[in-house]
């Protein structure tokens, strides 16, 4: 069973130190803190048993190190993949025509939106859409119809033609 209070007072006593060691191990302070973090969250899962280990705070030194052993393992094989495939493109600022969508997409209720993108970024048909949202294919159609004739309202530039270009059927 595990005891909340003699967990506090261990926290209390060692989280500084711990942090002292998980920035040493790490190299990193923002990565010391998650890799100490996910110690103590295992230590309370286990602090039943935990608590009457001779040297607690030595099993967290090492779970901190050998967290720290795993992340650097992951980032070693990131850093391989990245080798091979080299660096992603450089991602270029939003449009002004991306940025004014976007804020107008914001305004539509959330089934609108949903059956916005889903039609319009995914390429899906109604009968798709209804069946993935657990809809009435009527429904879907009203979502997009009226989706649409807001986003014509919110962007008086893009003639209307245009958003229904792509006209359901």
């Amino acid at each position: 069973m595990r005891d909340a209070t003699s967990f506090d007072e261990f926290y209390r006593s060692t989280s500084r130190r711990m942090l002292r060691y998980g920035h040493a191990v790490a190299g990193d302070h923002t990565e010391a803190q998650d890799l100490v973090q996910e110690a103590y969250a295992r230590a309370w899962r286990q602090w039943g048993a935990l608590a009457a280990h001779p040297a607690p705070e030595a099993w967290l030194r090492l779970v901190v190190a050998r967290l720290a052993t795993d992340r650097w393992r992951r980032l070693q094989g990131w850093r391989a993949a990245l080798s091979r495939t080299g660096p992603p493109e450089p991602v270029l600022p939003p449009n002004e025509d991306a940025v004014l969508l976007a804020g107008a997409l914001r305004r539509l209720p959330a089934a609108q939106r949903q059956a916005l993108a889903l039609h319009y970024l995914f390429d899906m048909s109604v009968r798709d859409i209804a069946r993935e949202t657990q809809v009435p294919a009527g429904t879907v159609k009203s979502w997009l119809s009226r989706g649409r004739a807001r986003l014509a309202t919110l962007l008086p530039g893009l003639p209307a033609e245009e958003l229904e270009a792509n006209d359901v059927a």
